[in-house]
């Protein structure tokens, strides 16, 4: 299979919050074939919620909180025609209630972390958080809906692994859905993107400063009685996705 202006490929990576979503979102836009949208469904989950988010009026000035327009437009024409577009999703933002026949157009993938570092980071900027606005039970339903779809298990990167050998992962996830590794995703440019959400300034600051996948670094972090609490609740949705997690060819 490859991608064409004609037949495009619409991948929805689903992760959830403080991954390497961001670094991941930056490697698919420097690919010559690809445009990239970042999280469409931030501003009806807002609204849906009433999470007070940094920059919540912002976002939700600046998207449509209409869920159904949202997903059509998903699986709708690609922008500028390109052959790929590369969907960034956070999976709190697909909320129980949601219909989700509109997935059937789009190729799915699922970028994972480790809860620990997940709460750790999270819990900076929301340290009153909830188990859901982590996203790991609604990855795992994701997960799910897709194996049952299309009868077969869809990639999932881990970001550790990605982290480790950026090359062989992205190689690997590439050949997956069918498409060619391109040595662009390794690098790109410093500096702010016209496509990163509205709500760049408050959580982009080191992708910002990012010209590739940093290195790798074993860490423990050390966590609270509460943040542990709120680890240990994601720990089973993740470790479902990590039995299926993407190796290199050795």
């Amino acid at each position: 299979m490859s991608a064409t202006p004609d037949r495009p490929l619409r991948i929805a990576m689903w992760s959830g919050p403080r991954n390497i979503s961001t670094a991941m979102m930056r490697a698919w836009e420097n690919r010559e074939d690809t445009v990239v949208i970042d999280e469409p469904f931030y501003a009806c989950y807002l609204a849906a919620t009433g999470v007070d988010h940094p920059g919540r009026e912002r976002v939700l000035a600046a998207q449509s909180t209409d869920r159904a327009q949202v997903a059509a437009m998903l699986a709708g024409p690609v922008p500028d025609g390109a052959p790929i577009w590369y969907q960034k999703h956070m999976t709190q933002h697909i909320l129980p209630d949601m219909p989700l026949d509109w997935l059937d157009a789009l190729t799915h993938c699922f970028l994972i972390r480790a809860p620990e570092a997940v709460v750790a980071s999270f819990t900076r900027n929301r340290p009153d958080a909830a188990a859901w606005e982590l996203g790991f039970e609604q990855q795992a339903r994701l997960f799910d809906h897709v194996c049952e779809r299309t009868g077969a298990v869809p990639p999932v990167v881990d970001a550790s692994d990605v982290l480790k050998d950026p090359r062989g992962i992205l190689t690997e996830l590439c050949s997956r859905i069918g498409i060619a590794f391109s040595q662009r995703m390794l690098q790109w440019p410093s500096g702010p993107r016209a496509s990163d959400g509205v709500w760049a300034p408050w959580w982009y600051h080191a992708v910002e400063q990012s010209t590739g996948f940093t290195a790798y670094e074993e860490r423990s972090p050390a966590l609270g009685a509460f943040q542990q609490r709120l680890a240990d609740q994601c720990r089973p949705y993740y470790e479902r996705l990590s039995a299926h997690r993407l190796a290199t060819r050795s």
